[in-house]
């Protein structure tokens, strides 16, 4: 019996049809991650004056779904290490889309605030496996280009909110933003045909004739005696525990990566969810919702940019030296929103968002390959999960300091701050460049 190690061929496979499949899928997942991430941002304005909700109640109102997204990671990103990745995302698609579908037929705000809660479960969990399945599959070479390609899937997300928000709300209600959310469903047998299932949990079930299956795709020239164990060295080196994400000197890395996920979320929903209600405050565009709108998607546009100028920058360069560099902007653009005028609030707001939402996908891929595989899931899972307190505070947050009718510039100082942390606590992470 001859034992082969099949990382290699892993990490050193040429770009192919199979890899783009992958790419194509789990980004398409993740738009919808992004979706629901402005989707109530865009319906806010609207639901307040039909529902008659005050700033507090709106803000509360956001965080359900934050709060099941946060428990969505905990669960799920530890979940997919023994279900396995790919029926962990299908698991998760059908629970968040359908949810976010039932909220377009919710009448009141404790139905709506349960089926957002739900929802959020499946959002916060996909993510993790996602990520974690196309980090396993990448080549090494573009591995960074992959992962953040597929994350800007967040920031498309947001922008196809925005559009969805503009062209059906006045025409068809709030409640369309919600149904176009069940498109993911109708997709999955799709979905199910040409994403794989984990090598990892492959060769831990020790499922040989699948393995030797999905690497003819990978590598179709390269076989395999017929005596041979496919294997991967590092599947069973670690165990998925969480105490195992603080040891072998990974303990302040952890607290760190928590911490810039905290303050980076808090940033990104916080403006997400109530930019256009913050838009709509100053007197040249009072009462204006798609003008208000228009700077949403100079947001997420932004964050578009930002992730794939990150990632290729993260190939080029040292992918900690330009998260941290990307937080700083981020600190400097955000303080600035509030004191510009009208031109040059597009240009901040564009800088903005690829400082936050595109620096959290780029934030995202140096989580993924800081940890190995087998902790990847949960320590990713962990850190989104954690980073998803900051976005329950975020918009609840934003909702107070609107209720105190502060001036327009000082609802910004708290994000500003919040993305100077953030820098600080990526510069004490152990990560060198290999």
């Amino acid at each position: 019996m001859k034992k082969v190690d099949i990382q290699p061929l892993l990490d050193n496979a040429v770009l192919s049809s199979f890899h783009k499949k992958i790419l194509f899928w789990t980004a398409f997942i993740i738009v919808f991650d992004g979706y629901d991430l402005v989707i109530y941002g865009s319906v806010l304005p609207v639901l307040m004056k039909e529902w008659d909700l005050s700033p507090v109640t709106a803000g509360s109102l956001a965080s359900y779904a934050l709060f099941g997204m946060m428990l969505g990671a905990f669960f799920f990103g530890s979940f997919g290490n023994r279900i396995g990745s790919k029926k962990a995302i299908i698991l998760c698609i059908l629970i968040f889309s359908v949810f976010t579908f039932l909220c377009g037929f919710t009448n009141s705000v404790e139905m709506f605030g349960a089926f957002r809660f739900l929802a959020g479960l499946g959002i916060g969990g996909v993510m993790p496996n996602a990520v974690s399945l196309m980090a396993e599959y990448a080549p090494k070479k573009i591995r960074n280009t992959l992962i953040t390609t597929m994350f800007s899937g967040i920031a498309i997300g947001g922008i196809l909110s925005v559009l969805v928000g503009m062209f059906l709300i006045e025409g068809f209600g709030w409640q369309a933003v919600f149904f176009f959310g069940i498109i993911p469903v109708l997709l999955l047998p799709f979905m199910i045909r040409d994403i794989p299932e984990s090598m990892h949990f492959l060769s831990k079930k020790g499922l040989q004739e699948r393995m030797k299956s999905i690497l003819s795709k990978i590598a179709p020239n390269q076989s395999f005696e017929t005596d041979s164990v496919l294997e991967i060295h590092t599947a069973e080196t670690e165990k998925a525990n969480l105490t195992e994400l603080f040891k072998n000197n990974r303990l302040l890395s952890t607290l760190m990566f928590w911490v810039a996920f905290f303050c980076c979320l808090l940033v990104i929903y916080g403006i997400n969810s109530w930019l256009p209600k913050l838009i709509m405050a100053k007197p040249e565009y009072q009462d204006n919702l798609s003008l208000s709108l228009t700077f949403l998607l100079v947001f997420n546009i932004g964050a578009v940019v930002g992730a794939i100028l990150g990632g290729r920058l993260g190939d080029k360069y040292d992918i900690k030296k330009v998260v941290i560099g990307f937080f700083v902007l981020a600190a400097l653009s955000i303080a600035l929103l509030g004191y510009t005028s009208s031109a040059l609030l597009y240009i901040l707001m564009f800088i903005a968002g690829a400082t936050t939402s595109g620096n959290q996908i780029v934030l995202n891929t140096l989580v993924a390959q800081y940890y190995p595989h087998t902790l990847r899931a949960t320590g990713f899972g962990w850190a989104l999960g954690i980073g998803r307190l900051g976005a329950i505070i975020g918009p609840s947050l934003v909702g107070f300091l609107v209720a105190l009718q502060l001036p327009f510039e000082q609802n910004f100082f708290a994000f500003a701050v919040a993305a100077a942390i953030a820098a600080v606590a990526i510069f004490f992470v152990n990560y060198k460049k290999d």
